[in-house]
């Protein structure tokens, strides 16, 4: 299975104004990527018990490539209160995309990292059960 990194700190994305956004290039290359994907791994800070908003910023500009994909999610906030954040997103997917959600989110708070890097092993074994668990449900996807 191929992956491939989408890092929005490196793109430049319009506002979704519902209108003009859509002819945009880079919207138009992104639309086209993850309507390619069979899977989507979403690596989000919370903020203000929600996804930021350049997460919901792609997925107003991409909508229907997100169709019946296969969804995980790695989210990193100021606390463990906030480890639900991602439900009004994951909502969004499942409601109006049909995508289906691995129900094992990674979530971690700085206690994880030392000198910006991961050091917590049980985190990085989180994030290898989400990998594998997205190639078994993508490949489960294709004899439906």
């Amino acid at each position: 299975m191929n992956a491939e990194l989408i890092d929005l700190i490196e793109i430049e994305l319009p506002f979704c104004d519902g209108n003009q956004c859509y002819e945009n290039p880079t919207v138009q290359e992104l639309t086209q990527t993850i309507a390619n994907a069979e899977s989507l791994i979403i690596a989000s800070p919370i903020y203000n018990y929600d996804l930021n908003a350049v997460a919901k910023n792609l997925l107003e500009l991409t909508g229907i490539s997100w169709t019946e994909k296969v969804v995980g999610f790695i989210c990193h906030a100021g606390g463990m209160g906030g480890y639900m954040s991602v439900m009004p997103f994951v909502n969004s997917l499942m409601l109006d995309y049909r995508c289906r959600i691995i129900p094992h989110f990674v979530y971690s708070t700085s206690a994880a990292f030392k000198n910006r890097k991961l050091k917590d092993d049980k985190i990085k074994d989180r994030i290898e059960e989400l990998v594998n668990s997205i190639i078994e449900w993508s490949s489960s996807m294709d004899d439906v």
